[in-house]
């Protein structure tokens, strides 16, 4: 471990936010990162990305399983061993298929573990090291847990338990005066592998909300919507009396 680099930890690596956040942690800098995601292959095509994208930077791979909460807290107890990260980026989730998840539990049941549970337990287990040293925890969550609508009420419920989660875990460190800094991320619907199916028009490109991402956790900041307009759009749409709202199809 370099001791000198910042550590940074990205839980998702492969995703393609948490990807374009890690060139632009690379970029100008040196700096100590770990990719931890669930396929050790293309985990270790987008570490041989970076590492020649910063020479001088170190990058590591971990595979590992992100279901199982006692696997989950003794991966970041490993990491942690290694050296305390000062940012951690948890960033891993699926887009499922809503009338799919309708028909078979099983998927909604994955759908809910993958997108709410298991994100919160990678939170849980990095803040019960962090809290007495400070630094940041992203969380991606989305602009879906806000309102739950017909068309992704099973992904949307998931990303609320994200949204409740961190500002719960923001009250927390609040209250014992920790540094360590909760940024909780509300992108919209983004140009990702995970959006191919949707129409690109209206996608947000996921260069800039990547570049929201790492200037907002520089920041600290305790929510970015990404792009910052879906602050605006959502506020409206938490707001609709039910009236109005239950006839809109969305």
């Amino acid at each position: 471990m370099s001791d000198q680099l910042k550590r940074i930890v990205i839980i998702g690596a492969t995703s393609s936010m948490a990807e374009h956040c890690a060139r632009l942690w690379v970029t100008g800098q040196r700096v100590d990162l770990t990719l931890v995601g669930r396929d050790a292959d293309r985990t270790e095509r987008v570490a041989a990305d970076l590492r020649v994208r910063s020479a001088g930077s170190t990058v590591r791979v971990l595979a590992a399983g992100f279901s199982d909460p006692a696997g989950i807290g003794a991966l970041v107890d490993a990491i942690v061993a290694d050296g305390m990260p000062q940012q951690v980026l948890i960033a891993h989730g699926t887009l499922p298929d809503q009338q799919q998840c309708q028909r078979e539990l099983v998927l909604a049941a994955e759908a809910l573990d993958v997108n709410a549970v298991s994100p919160a337990l990678f939170a849980e287990a990095f803040a019960g090291h962090m809290e007495p040293h400070g630094g940041v925890i992203t969380i991606i969550g989305s602009v879906a847990g806000e309102r739950g609508r017909r068309s992704n009420y099973i992904y949307g419920a998931a990303k609320g338990l994200v949204t409740r989660y961190a500002q719960g875990l923001q009250h927390r460190m609040a209250g014992s005066g920790s540094a360590l800094k909760v940024v909780l991320v509300k992108p919209g619907p983004t140009a990702t592998p995970m959006t191919a199916h949707l129409a690109a028009r209206g996608l947000a490109p996921v260069e800039s909300v990547a570049r929201l991402i790492v200037d907002g956790s520089a920041a600290g900041k305790p929510v970015i919507y990404a792009p910052g307009k879906w602050a605006l759009i959502m506020l409206v749409i938490r707001n609709l009396p039910a009236v109005v709202f239950n006839k809109m199809n969305i």
